[in-house]
């Protein structure tokens, strides 16, 4: 099976009531991990690869590694670009493969937003890749730690109108909303509440699926797992998953998993080599922490309901 692309798979995901995962990814623990999740559960699969993960594996690398796990399942696997800057990138890596991309335009006003995104779906459309668009802003980094990305300390909520507006002027095929998610690991200060009503407004007026960002929930059993080895991530809170499945009930199609995925395989490594001081031996360490990311994959399909969607695309 060949890689699909983010229209196929979301499109079939509004068809039958459910959401896909969108998991990050930056070396081969991870991608093992998310692949081997979804295998088990039989679940179609979207690879999300940053900017700072591209610049970290090594465009070659990264692309290899999601080929290996389209060669190691029966899966549809799209390869997609997450928080692409600028047209430049999102053109490089359609030319790498990937089929589809993210262009992160939030950062410019309501028009330029706009252009950008279309002037990429220009480029990306004829080639069957797909694209996806934001609109609104979260808190948070925008992009990922390291890479430039400025630091959202506000958020801007997505506008219904508009969103109708840029989704049919820009013919993106996907827009990530804002209505109250935010990035990274220390997401909220008090009690996380999504705006599933004008959630449920967007949806209304706009016909193409709909994507969360920044909708890792923190889990704290791998929080704890950190801390007790070691970790000081103290205060750390995230998107609630009963807030997830509203979100999802409501109209969401494409869920972003990232930090979650790093606390997972963070909590593993450092409670084997705690464990065990006297270890130097990666595979020792990292094998345990890839099975966390398995099971924290395996947790987020079921939560989402695409488990057993596989079969929808054979």
């Amino acid at each position: 099976m060949p890689f699909v692309t983010n229209k196929e798979l979301l499109n079939k995901a509004m068809e039958h009531g459910y959401a896909m995962g969108a998991f990050n990814i930056n070396n081969m623990e991870l991608i093992q991990g998310i692949v081997e999740a979804a295998k088990e559960l039989d679940a179609p699969l979207i690879l999300q690869v940053s900017k700072g993960a591209r610049a970290y594996a090594g465009r070659t690398y990264i692309m290899k590694l999601a080929e290996a796990a389209l060669a190691d399942s029966n899966l549809p696997i799209a390869v997609h670009l997450d928080h692409g800057p600028d047209f430049e990138l999102c053109k490089a890596v359609i030319d790498d493969g990937f089929t589809s991309v993210m262009i992160d335009g939030s950062h410019f006003d309501f028009k330029e937003n706009m252009a950008v995104t279309k002037k990429v779906v220009d480029y990306a459309h004829p080639k069957g890749v797909a694209v996806e668009g934001e609109l609104g802003k979260l808190m948070g980094m925008q992009f990922d730690e390291g890479e430039g990305g400025a630091v959202s300390k506000d958020a801007v909520y997505t506008d219904p109108d508009e969103a109708k507006e840029f989704a049919e002027k820009t013919k993106c095929d996907a827009l990530a909303v804002a209505i109250g998610t935010s990035h990274g690991a220390y997401k909220f200060k008090a009690t996380p509440k999504l705006d599933i009503a004008r959630l449920k407004v967007i949806r209304e007026k706009v016909k193409i699926p709909l994507v969360l960002h920044g909708a890792s929930s923190v889990l704290q059993d791998y929080v704890r797992i950190c801390n007790d080895n070691g970790a000081e991530i103290h205060g750390s809170q995230g998107v609630p998953e009963d807030q997830i499945k509203k979100a999802v009930k409501a109209g969401v199609q494409k869920v972003n998993i990232d930090t979650d995925l790093r606390l997972a395989l963070t909590a593993g490594i450092r409670r084997s080599l705690k464990e065990d001081p006297k270890n130097f031996d990666p595979r020792n360490y990292l094998g345990p922490a890839r099975d966390l990311v398995k099971e924290v994959v395996m947790r987020k399909i079921k939560l989402l309901g695409c488990d057993g969607k596989a079969d929808l695309f054979r």
